[in-house]
Parts: structure tokens; C-alpha cells; sequence
């Protein structure tokens, strides 16, 4: 069974983008790629433990078994040295990457504490979009109860947009809560940004 968010694109997103931008054909539309998931824990040099445990709610969370990121380089000041293990990340394609992207928009991003909307400012001017996730538990696959630790997420989408407005044409369509980029007055003690920005 294809993935309900693929069948959107499909019937919806894809007819609306080829009239908003007068594509020459379907296959010019820009699509979403893949989503790499990326969990890094500069901690996890004393305790790796963590790793573990970022890894299994990984897991959970994406539906994949996650790989290891290990460290490039040496760096003297951090007791860091190279390849040892300082992180977790997953790559989605298919049906997998519509399903997590289906529950991240519907599901996870709604939970967020203040939630406001995320920025338009994230793209990376070849039509990739990362946004940071402060903890993990804004997905209901992670158990509160087994939590040790709240450990924040990047996750990159990656399209095959030409342009940052392609790509916010195609993620708006697809359902993600992009707020107004107007002139954003602070409200009192609001000094951090939330999530994306």
C-alpha cells in the first residue's frame, strides 16, 4: 500500500505546482528526495550509553535502524578523537521518507511546545530545508517513562527543487506549517527561537 501522503502528491500537489510554476511536463515538478534524521551527542564521549539509547529512539521514531556517526577529525580541546562514535542518523526514501514526513507535519510538529509555525529562512538555496527539533518526545513512539535523557534532532529534507521558492511551494502544499515571515514583534522574555529557527 503506497503511503498516504504519496497519493496526495500525486493527485494534488503535483497538477498544482506544474500550473503554479507552467513545468513542461511532470517530471520537472520538484519531489521530496530523501530525509536524513540526524541525532548528534557530544556527551556520548563519556557515556556511551546515550548512544545507545539515541539510537533505539532512532529507531522508533523513523522505522530504521539508524547508523553511527563517527568523528572526522581529532580535536584535542573536546577529548575527542577520530573515529570515535559521536552520533545517529537515518536516511529515508520511499515510502518510509513520506510516512515519517506525514507523521512530523500531522503529529510531531503540533506538539511542540509555543509552536508558531517554522520558518521560510531554513532553506539552503538549492532546495533543501532543515529544521531542529529541540527533544524527541514530541513523537508519540518514544516512551516518556524510558527517557534518560531529552536529546534534540536535525532533520534535513532534501528535494530536487531548482529554487527555495520550489521548494516552499512543494513542502507548503505538502502540509508543512510554514508561519508568515512578517515583521515579527518579541513578545516579553521571548529571547530563543523556536523550532526551525
Amino acid at each position: 500500500m503506497a503511503a498516504r501522503l504519496r497519493e496526495r502528491y500525486q493527485a494534488e500537489v503535483l497538477p498544482a505546482l506544474i500550473e503554479e510554476f507552467k513545468y513542461p511536463n511532470s517530471m520537472a515538478a520538484p519531489r521530496l528526495r530523501k530525509i536524513v534524521v540526524n541525532i548528534g551527542l557530544g556527551e556520548a564521549i563519556q557515556n556511551v550509553k546515550l548512544l545507545d539509547a539515541a539510537a533505539r529512539e532512532l529507531g522508533q521514531v523513523t522505522g530504521q535502524k539508524p547508523v553511527v556517526t563517527r568523528a572526522r577529525k581529532s580535536i584535542a580541546n573536546f577529548k575527542l578523537r577520530k573515529n570515535m562514535p559521536i552520533g545517529t542518523m537515518v536516511t529515508l526514501r520511499g515510502d518510509r521518507m513520506y510516512e515519517f514526513f506525514d507523521r512530523l507535519v500531522n503529529v510531531a510538529l503540533p506538539r511542540v511546545r509555543d509552536f508558531r509555525g517554522l520558518s521560510t529562512k531554513s532553506f539552503d538555496g538549492r532546495g533543501g530545508y532543515t529544521l531542529g527539533l529541540r527533544d524527541q518526545l514530541v513523537f508519540p513512539e518514544v516512551e516518556y517513562a524510558k527517557v534518560e535523557k531529552v536529546k534534540g534532532m536535525n532533520i534535513s529534507i532534501v528535494t530536487d527543487a531548482r529554487t527555495d521558492a520550489e521548494a516552499l511551494a512543494l513542502l507548503r502544499r505538502l502540509g508543512m506549517p510554514f508561519r508568515s515571515e512578517g515583521p515579527r514583534r518579541r513578545a516579553p522574555g521571548d529571547s530563543t527561537e523556536q523550532a526551525g529557527g
